[in-house]
């Protein structure tokens, strides 16, 4: 695979580009972000914006949470850079993992926030899990549009019409670049959030199998009320310069916030994606489907920042992607689906010139927490219906 001249990346990166130099479009991206964009005038250009939507409700401002280091570190930001009154609000995709659950604790007391929490029927997930794995070879359809389109019904619903999420998809894509200010409109939501699916075909894909409004966090609204409750959502990233490794410093400093162990990730990124204990599946599935996993996006990021060296970050990717995650096994359980069957459905969505080998694969180690996870099993069948050798009868 032909891989970027400065970074890692390969050309199976979704919106990927090389210039006549082999240097990739994000890494271009990074160097415009460091050398082209004058801070201090985006940082009065926030400082005016702000001045529009504070003090002007209940809270001046929603900012969507996790509790992975970005979401942590741009609530800190807001509350005590800024010094609005956010409300917090919180999709539960189902994943998270206990240890996320204390550092949000001590979050929330020290910055002293109001937190709104809403949670998807899990039988409703557990279908459009199946259906979006089999479909686009990512499970996580309902976490990227419960997250987006749900928090910003929750923005209606308060009348807070200021919304700031994290980083620009600049950081790591170029669905974006730096030279805009990246808005997370429903333009952002069907271009790199829903993976071309919405709501409505989900529910037509599903076949009755749940019923419409089940599926209301994951519709975007409408334009017409979009418009009326005048919503501005926003990347903190646009207007801020966003750099990773300073911020956990600043949250593990100022809020205790810590790190964990995350399957496919080197120790010493402990601060990465360690809210969801789906996450090695995922970079998995990514590795099977595309040829790179975590580590490769971690090692590109230091390498931009002048941080790392190029043949390191080739040992460590080496070192640490496409490991079977130890939770594959409880993944399978809950979508009940056969391990073969995973590597089926992910074998219909790789990206040339990418080839995967199974029998190559080196088994990951489990997570300290594991035996800590739930494992509430339901026993409802899930998909559509299937023949006696375990095989979908019918699948569009």
């Amino acid at each position: 695979m032909r891989r970027c001249k400065k970074c890692i990346l390969p050309e199976t990166h979704d919106t990927l580009m090389f210039d006549d130099k082999g240097v990739c479009s994000v890494c271009r991206q990074i160097e415009f972000k460091n050398e082209k964009i004058d801070w201090a005038a985006r940082s009065q250009e926030l400082n005016e914006l702000i001045a529009l939507y504070k003090n002007k409700g209940l809270y001046d401002c929603i900012v969507p949470f996790s509790g992975g280091k970005d979401s942590t570190f741009q609530l800190w930001y807001i509350v005590k850079e800024l010094k609005l009154k956010p409300l917090v609000v919180r999709f539960n995709h189902w994943g998270y993992r206990p240890a996320v659950h204390e550092n949000n604790t001590r979050t929330f007391k020290i910055l002293g926030v109001d937190v709104f929490e809403f949670t998807a029927n899990w039988h409703v997930v557990r279908e459009l899990m199946l259906e979006s794995l089999k479909r686009r070879g990512d499970f996580c359809w309902h976490c990227h549009t419960g997250i987006y389109a749900g928090v910003i019904h929750m923005a209606i619903k308060f009348d807070t019409p200021l919304i700031f999420w994290g980083e620009s998809l600049a950081e790591y894509a170029s669905w974006y670049s730096y030279e805009e200010k990246e808005e997370v409109d429903e333009k952002r939501f069907n271009r790199a959030m829903n993976l071309g699916i919405t709501a409505d075909d989900m529910y037509e894909f599903l076949g009755g199998r749940v019923s419409k409004r089940d599926l209301w966090m994951f519709l975007f609204p409408s334009r017409k009320v979009y418009r009326q409750a005048r919503i501005k959502s926003i990347c903190l990233g646009s207007y801020i310069k966003w750099d990773t490794r300073r911020q956990v410093e600043i949250i593990k400093r100022e809020l205790g916030w810590k790190g964990l162990d995350v399957e496919g990730v080197p120790p010493e990124y402990d601060y990465e994606k360690i809210e969801c204990q789906w996450l090695g599946i995922r970079d998995y599935a990514k590795f099977i489907k595309r040829g790179y996993g975590r580590t490769n996006h971690l090692a590109c990021i230091d390498i931009r920042n002048n941080r790392l060296k190029r043949k390191k970050a080739c040992e460590m990717e080496k070192k640490f992607d496409g490991k079977r995650p130890a939770s594959l096994n409880r993944f399978l359980e809950f979508l009940q689906i056969t391990e073969e069957e995973f590597y089926e459905i992910l074998s219909k969505h790789r990206v040339h010139p990418w080839e995967f080998d199974k029998n190559k694969v080196e088994n990951g180690e489990p997570l300290s927490d594991m035996n800590q996870w739930d494992h509430t099993l339901v026993d409802k069948s899930l998909g559509p219906l299937k023949s006696k050798l375990g095989k979908t009868e019918t699948y569009l």
